[in-house]
């Protein structure tokens, strides 16, 4: 069965995992297993894009990255630039919207200069909102969220609409789908507040090896999963749910005011 444009599937996540094993299994280091997985980053975007996915985020640096090999990090933040200076164009020419989140404070400045400058060149873009994670951890997130509310609004209490706009890209919503190559069953801080409803799915295939086919049938697979949310029948998305929990709610309440 193949997918047709416009995926029911708003928001994919994805922790591309393995690759230093990928590299370490060919008796490489671990950082050619990184250069081969920033080739796969590509094909996956062009994909999303084809599919119809609104968002696709993509971990490519953790907070917990940065105990890795002084070696390993340099050569992440130059794949990053390198990322950014070949694909700026298509990028430009797909209407594709890029945005990072984390702290990037410690990338060089000319990296920053270039994330900074297709940010803003594709802010108003409105085709798929492409995101990296760099320098990012869920948990830092939220407490970053609530921080700034509170911050803002001393004294007030705090909902769940209102945390959801204090994230670092809020335009994004809840994530549909978290996909993790590499064979690990984690989450790893990953998008902690938008994954509470998200689907998972756990793929042996180490990022290096992970092909569009592979992409596009587990997005096949995954759409055809029944969603309920916590109902008993299957629903389009969060937002139904909980409309229609707050409507069964009222209905209730009401039931028991004309109770004699």
């Amino acid at each position: 069965m193949s997918l047709e444009k416009n995926s029911t599937l708003n928001h994919v996540s994805i922790i591309m995992d393995g690759n230093g094993r990928w590299a370490n299994e060919r008796a490489h280091q671990r950082v050619w297993g990184h250069i081969r997985g920033s080739s796969v980053v590509s094909d996956i975007v062009e994909e999303a894009d084809d599919l119809g996915i609104g968002a696709l985020t993509l971990y490519a640096f953790s907070t917990e990255n940065w105990s890795r090999p002084l070696t390993e990090v340099k050569t992440l933040f130059s794949l990053l630039k390198k990322f950014l200076k070949k694909e700026k164009k298509r990028i430009i020419k797909n209407q594709i919207r890029f945005k990072v989140i984390g702290d990037i404070t410690g990338l060089p400045e000319e990296t920053k200069k270039l994330v900074s400058s297709l940010e803003e060149e594709t802010r108003t873009f409105q085709g798929l909102k492409l995101t990296f994670a760099f320098g990012y951890g869920g948990r830092d997130e939220i407490v970053q969220a609530v921080n700034r509310f509170i911050k803002e609004n001393p004294g007030k209490e705090l909902d769940m609409n209102t945390l959801d706009e204090c994230l670092m890209a809020p335009e994004l919503g809840d994530v549909d789908l978290l996909i993790r190559t590499g064979g690990d069953q984690r989450i790893s801080n990953f998008l902690l507040w938008q994954i509470a409803y998200a689907e998972l799915y756990f793929t042996q295939t180490k990022w290096p090896d992970f092909k569009r086919s592979e992409f596009r049938n587990i997005i096949n697979e995954v759409t055809q999963r029944e969603r309920r949310f916590g109902s008993v029948v299957e629903t389009n998305s969060l937002d139904s749910s909980l409309t229609l929990a707050e409507k069964n709610k009222q209905e209730l309440k009401e039931m028991q005011i004309g109770t004699p």
